[in-house]
């Protein structure tokens, strides 16, 4: 029998992973991507800015016009969205039923934002939070980098701070794991998939 928060999203339960910049959170989903293929998908994003070089419309992106994406958005289409620099970007319900619709788990990478809009959704996923062991690892982390302005290091800096806090709220993320170390990460995160990603292996042996 199924549940009817289940009936509206059909296939895997989505898994919204979120945390700060330097947490290691791309890291962490690129192993989990590569060792278990054919199990996790993304969603592809809208977005109303303009493809760059190399970037390909429904591979990296969605390109669509400020107009079309609000209409979308003012329509009930988006599961969350957020204005970056002037552009909107958004994921929208199709991009995961898309994903969901060839049995994969759907992999949401966003912010505490667009966890915050997903949680007044039916989507019902999975909440990881990635969080680096302390604001000082993770100011090293960052300045190893070497990549940013002062400026713009404090900026990250602040946004992980108030990441680190709400990953404490309670009932916010099913799991919290710290990224200590990249291995233990690892293996706690594949152990909070594990249930899930058994499901789909099962489904498809016997399919």
């Amino acid at each position: 029998m199924r549940d009817s928060t289940s009936k509206a999203m059909a296939g895997p339960r989505p898994v919204v992973f979120s945390g700060p910049s330097g947490a290691g959170k791309s890291t962490l989903l690129k192993k989990l991507i590569k060792e278990h293929e054919n199990v996790f998908g993304f969603s592809v994003s809208h977005t109303t800015r303009n493809p760059r070089p190399g970037e390909e419309n429904g591979r990296d992106y969605h390109y669509v016009t400020r107009e079309a994406m609000q209409a979308a958005i003012n329509n009930g289409e988006f599961i969350e969205n957020a204005e970056f620099s002037g552009n909107l970007y958004g994921t929208s319900k199709a991009a995961v039923q898309a994903v969901q619709a060839k049995n994969l788990i759907c992999i949401l990478d966003i912010d505490m934002q667009g966890v915050k809009n997903i949680k007044k959704t039916d989507l019902n996923p999975m909440y990881i939070s990635i969080q680096p062991p302390s604001m000082e690892v993770l100011e090293k982390r960052l300045r190893d980098r070497n990549t940013e302005s002062e400026e713009s290091l404090q900026k990250r800096l602040h946004a992980a701070n108030v990441d680190m806090e709400f990953s404490k709220e309670p009932g916010m993320f099913d799991v919290v794991i710290v990224n200590d170390n990249l291995e233990d990460a690892y293996k706690n995160l594949k152990q909070a998939l594990l249930e899930e990603i058994n499901k789909v292996k099962k489904a498809k042996a016997s399919s």
